[in-house]
C-alpha cells in the first residue's frame, strides 16, 4: 500500500512565514573524540535564542512549525557538511503536531531524499516534559519512524511527567539525561547513584545514554566514570549557526 501523501493538518498547509534559523550542536563520543550526532537548535534568523521564535509558535501553525523545522534542519545540516563526517542529524519534534504519522513524514522523507541524506543518519528526539494527549499517538509515530529507519530519542530524561513509565512505554533508542542530573555531578554522590542505576538499565535495554548541558572538566570526567560515553554541552562546543561547529581541543584531550 502507497504511504498516504497528506492528512488534513499537511492540507491546512506547510507555510510557516516566521523566518528563523537552525544553530548545531555536537553530541560526541568521548571514547574517539568524535561527533557521534549534530542536535538541531532552532535560532532566529540573526542567531537569537530559540524563545524568539517559540514565543510565536500557536495551535494553528504548530504543524507548519514542526514541518518546517525539519526540513531546515535537514537542508541546512547539509549545506554545512554534515555527509563528510559519520555523524548524524538529531531532530527535536512535536508529537502533538503530527496528525498522522505516515502521512505527515512524507515531507521530510522528500527533503532527505532531495540532499541525499540517508534515512538512518536520522535521530528524532521528544521532550519527557511536553504533555501528551495520547501516548497511543507518540507509541504509534515512533513505531513508524522506527520501521523507516530513524532512531528515536526522548529528551530530558529524568525532569518530565513519569519518565520511567514512558520509557517503559515508548522504548527509546536513546536518552539525553536532564541537565539537573548532569550538573555538578563530580560533588554529587545521590546523583552519581541515580546515574551508575540509568546507565546500568539502558546497558541492559540497549539504550544509548547521552548527557546534556557538560560545562566543565570535571563533570565530563565524572560522567565517564560512570559509563556515559555519549555528551554534549558547552566544554565541548557552543552551538553555532548553520555550521557544524568542531569540538573544543581541550575537550578532546580530556
Amino acid at each position: 500500500m502507497a504511504a498516504p501523501s497528506s492528512c488534513s493538518g499537511c492540507r491546512d498547509g506547510v507555510d510557516f512565514d516566521i523566518p528563523f534559523a537552525m544553530a548545531f550542536q555536537p553530541i560526541v563520543d568521548t571514547r574517539t573524540g568524535t561527533p557521534f550526532a549534530y542536535e538541531a537548535l532552532v535560532r532566529g534568523p540573526d542567531g537569537a535564542g530559540a524563545q524568539e521564535i517559540l514565543s510565536q509558535v500557536t495551535d494553528a501553525n504548530l504543524y507548519a512549525f514542526d514541518q518546517a523545522c525539519r526540513v531546515k534542519a535537514i537542508e541546512t545540516a547539509m549545506a554545512a557538511g554534515l555527509l563528510d563526517s559519520d555523524a548524524l542529524l538529531s531532530i527535536n519534534f512535536l508529537p502533538n503536531a503530527v496528525y498522522s504519522p505516515l502521512a505527515c513524514i512524507q515531507l521530510t522523507l522528500r527533503t532527505a531524499r532531495a540532499v541525499g541524506l540517508p534515512t538512518d543518519r536520522l535521530i528524532f528526539e521528544f521532550t519527557e516534559n511536553e504533555a501528551m494527549g495520547s501516548p497511543e499517538h507518540v507509541s504509534a509515530i515512533i513505531d513508524t519512524y522506527r520501521q523507516i529507519g530513524f532512531k528515536v530519542a526522548i529528551d530530558d530524561f529524568g525532569a518530565g511527567h513519569s519518565g520511567l513509565g514512558r520509557f517503559a512505554r515508548f522504548a527509546p533508542d536513546e536518552v539525553k539525561l536532564d541537565i539537573e542530573l548532569v550538573r555538578g555531578i563530580e560533588q554529587d554522590s545521590r546523583r552519581q547513584a541515580i546515574l551508575r542505576a540509568v546507565v546500568a538499565m539502558c546497558a541492559e535495554l540497549d539504550t544509548l545514554v547521552i548527557a546534556e548541558g557538560v560545562e566543565t572538566a570535571e563533570e565530563a570526567a565524572a560522567l565517564r566514570n560512570l559509563g556515559v560515553r555519549y555528551h554534549q554541552g558547552y566544554w565541548y562546543a557552543r552551538p553555532a549557526l548553520a555550521q557544524l561547529p568542531p569540538i573544543r581541543a581541550e575537550a578532546r584531550l580530556n
